[in-house]
């Protein structure tokens, strides 16, 4: 016999002993008081005495029914226990599959979860997906951080080399196209600038090539509008060509004998003029933000060309002007020392009136030009300074103050600067910023020198300028980059030897050292000593001119930790020498927490993941072991169930089971009778869809099934009144069991009718 049959046949016979009880005892009392004796004879003798001994007689009867079911429904929660057991191992394995892949980095493996509200299950898939979301943000994360940094690393090496001196054009235009070709790590560059030939005609001259590591010198033009050059002049549009056939290059370019696949061509182009043109060829594709770059180079190049260029002219023309004026003071000196020469001196000075006279005209065209006299007050203006500052003739501008073309916040530096002058002190350039008639700014290259009269002192002060408006919004737009960047990134300037240079107020609010103190300090004091020996290869490899980028871990002035995202770059002279050192870092401590964080508690879960695995084997173990049992008992348990389920199903008592939420599980036939329904229409409703009424007239047992949250009489009889299908209303007693299973609750009640 198996033990659920044992147990069903113990609560049996305690049903039936509990039962049997009663009369005895009865029979037991009045065998004491003499009525009868203690005997068969005597219990036959108390029914006629007593009539209704009966109702104890019945008794066992009841109880060993009741004892029955009790015995059923301790067998039925063995019978679910066994199978959920089952189901549970099964959900184990699943689980235990699915962790091995998940930390063999399997991020596709799938898990079925037959149960929707299975917690672990879904909080396994939300582990996996966040993985692999994780992976995919933080590649995305780097490859972006990567391109601003190679953009960041390129505009301040190409701001060093704008801000350089050269002595001449081809010098230029070479420190810039080899940049652009290193930088890239493209193939051939060329340097193109737009010449114009006495008669007129436009043409590129090639100012600089560079090719395969090494300046290359070659002397070529190319027509305006001819080739892919002349196109890209015209359109004023960037050029990037891809799969060019065997010698393209060759005929249509001026870069040599080798063919790339790739090949750009930005314009340098300047309030609509283009100046030049920027070609580059590589045999790797150019992707869009190096593109981007170029063109940003290219931009800041030609506003840089244009600026240079103005400069030559009117450096040219000042030295012309000294030259003159030298010139001059020669002939009025020999005027003075020899009246014989006068006659000879005369005709030079007519001469020199005439250059004069057209260096004036020359510098009247070009320039800005207007004169004051010492007081402040204009005496001159010329066509071109009236055009610039927006008025129509001089009588708007003669007899007018300085003041009125200068910015009231502007007076305040410049006030000194004219006492200066106007006393025949030194003259002033540089640039300044003048105010309009509509009151815009007008940015110039401006020159004010004092004319002096025969007798030393001053006679009116000459202003000299051009146009550098374009030009000083671009410069102050790419300050304006250069401090955004020095506010978002630490920023180091290092020696090739390390030692410190300059830094900005980012890195001295992060380490809290002064200025002072890191003057006294190199990069080498910054970094850990456990990676100065790896690190010192770095910095070797960093002076040859390799940049490098990576994370580091510093201490502060205070001793506390800081993680940095580095890159280390070289910044190279005008002869190719390293010049200093820029280091660029972001402050990535809280980072650096949170990933020495999680490797922790991934080790630890690996070790618990050890140990699970461990347990599972063991408990599998031990379930094989089990196995053959349990089957054989959950087959026996089985054939049980079903006969107690046939047995309930025909029960004559109404024998219902609700959940903890009050929901009907089950209603056997004669409850299906007795109250009109059918279990398939009931199943997962309320309990209260079978006791239809007012709800205050009912008894309060009856309404504590209706409500999950009231509590429930269990294991006592109660009798209420309850109605049936046709609304008659029957006495009955009511038996409420409990059964719970692993956190599931049920109630069973059985209801007799009187």
């Amino acid at each position: 016999m198996n033990k659920p049959n044992e147990i069903i046949i113990r609560f049996t016979i305690y049903g039936f002993l509990i039962g049997i009880f009663f009369p005895v005892v009865s029979l037991f009392i009045h065998s004491l008081t003499g009525d009868v004796s203690f005997s068969l004879q005597g219990f036959s003798q108390l029914h006629a005495l007593f009539p209704g001994q009966i109702i104890l007689d019945l008794i066992p009867f009841f109880s060993t029914i009741a004892g029955t079911i009790l015995g059923y429904s301790e067998s039925t929660h063995i019978s679910n226990l066994l199978k959920k057991s089952e189901e549970e191992n099964k959900r184990s394995e699943k689980i235990l599959v699915f962790t091995e892949k998940l930390i063999n980095n399997q991020l596709d493996a799938a898990l079925d979860l037959k149960e929707k509200d299975d917690p672990l299950g879904k909080s396994l898939i939300n582990l996996r997906d966040n993985l692999k979301q994780n992976i995919d943000q933080q590649q995305e994360r780097k490859m972006e951080d990567d391109q601003r940094n190679w953009v960041s690393e390129g505009l301040a090496k190409f701001g060093d080399i704008l801000r350089s001196s050269f002595e001449n054009m081809e010098d230029y235009a070479y420190n810039i196209i080899s940049y652009l070709v290193r930088y890239l790590d493209a193939n051939q560059g060329g340097f193109f600038l737009v010449e114009q030939e006495p008669g007129g005609e436009r043409f590129f001259e090639l100012k600089a090539s560079y090719a395969y590591d090494r300046r290359k010198f070659a002397d070529k033009k190319i027509e305006w509008g001819e080739g892919i050059i002349g196109t890209c002049a015209l359109e004023k549009q960037t050029v990037y060509m891809t799969d060019l056939p065997e010698g393209y290059l060759e005929i249509t370019s001026g870069l040599g004998q080798s063919t790339p696949d790739h090949l750009l061509i930005v314009p340098l182009i300047v309030q609509e003029e283009v100046l030049g043109i920027i070609e580059l060829a590589s045999f790797q594709t150019i992707l869009d933000f190096e593109i981007d770059f170029v063109e940003s180079i290219a931009e800041s190049t030609a506003n840089t060309l244009s600026s240079l260029r103005s400069n030559i002219r009117t450096s040219a023309l000042l030295r012309e002007s000294q030259n003159q004026a030298e010139t001059l003071a020669v002939q009025e000196d020999k005027m003075r020392h020899s009246m014989e020469q006068l006659k000879n001196t005369q005709e030079q000075a007519a001469r020199q009136a005439e250059k004069f006279i057209s260096f004036t005209n020359s510098v009247n065209h070009t320039l800005i030009r207007a004169e004051y006299d010492t007081e402040g007050t204009l005496i001159y203006a010329n066509t071109k300074f009236l055009h610039m500052l927006g008025y129509f003739s001089n009588a708007e501008v003669e007899g007018q103050p300085i003041s009125i073309f200068l910015d009231e916040k502007d007076r305040e530096w410049f006030d000194p600067i004219w006492k200066r002058i106007s006393e025949g002190g030194q003259h002033y350039e540089g640039y300044m910023k003048h105010i309009t008639k509509t009151g815009q700014d007008l940015w110039t290259m401006a020159t004010y020198t004092c004319v002096r009269k025969d007798d030393g002192t001053v006679d009116k002060i000459l202003f000299l300028a051009i146009d550098t408006t374009e030009q000083r919004k671009q410069s102050l737009d790419y300050e304006g980059q250069i401090d955004s960047i020095n506010r978002l990134n630490i920023k180091i300037e290092f020696a090739p030897d390390g030692k410190y240079i300059n830094c900005n107020e980012l890195f001295l609010d992060t380490m809290k050292f002064s200025r002072n103190e890191l003057e006294k300090m190199s990069v080498f004091d910054l970094i850990e000593k456990a990676e100065l020996e790896s690190f010192n290869e770095t910095w070797e490899g960093v002076t040859r001119g390799v940049p490098h980028q990576g994370q580091y871990k510093s201490l502060t002035k205070y001793d506390d930790e800081k993680w940095f995202r580095v890159t280390f770059t070289s910044v190279n002279d005008m002869y190719g020498e390293v010049a200093k050192v820029i280091c660029l870092a972001t402050d990535i401590t809280n980072e650096k927490v949170m990933e020495l964080e999680s490797r922790k508690n991934t080790e630890q879960l690996k070790v618990q993941e050890d140990k699970l695995k461990l347990a599972g084997v063991e408990l599998k173990k031990k379930l094989e072991q089990s196995k053959e049992s349990l089957e054989q008992q959950y087959q026996m348990i089985t054939r049980e169930r079903d006969r107690m389920q046939q047995a309930l199903l025909n029960d004559p008592n109404i024998i219902l089971t609700i959940d903890q939420s009050s929901r009907i599980l089950f209603i056997n036939l004669r409850a299906e009778s007795f109250f009109g329904v059918k279990l398939t229409n009931t199943a997962g409703k309320n309990i209260k869809s079978l006791f239809p009424g007012d709800v205050a007239e009912m008894d309060s047992f009856i309404l504590s099934l209706f409500d999950p949250r009231t509590r429930k009489i269990t294991g006592e009889k109660k009798r209420v009144k309850i109605l049936d299908k046709s609304g008659k209303v029957h006495t009955a007693e009511i038996y409420l069991t409990l059964s719970e299973q692993k956190n599931e609750v049920s109630y069973t009640a059985f209801i007799s009718l009187s």
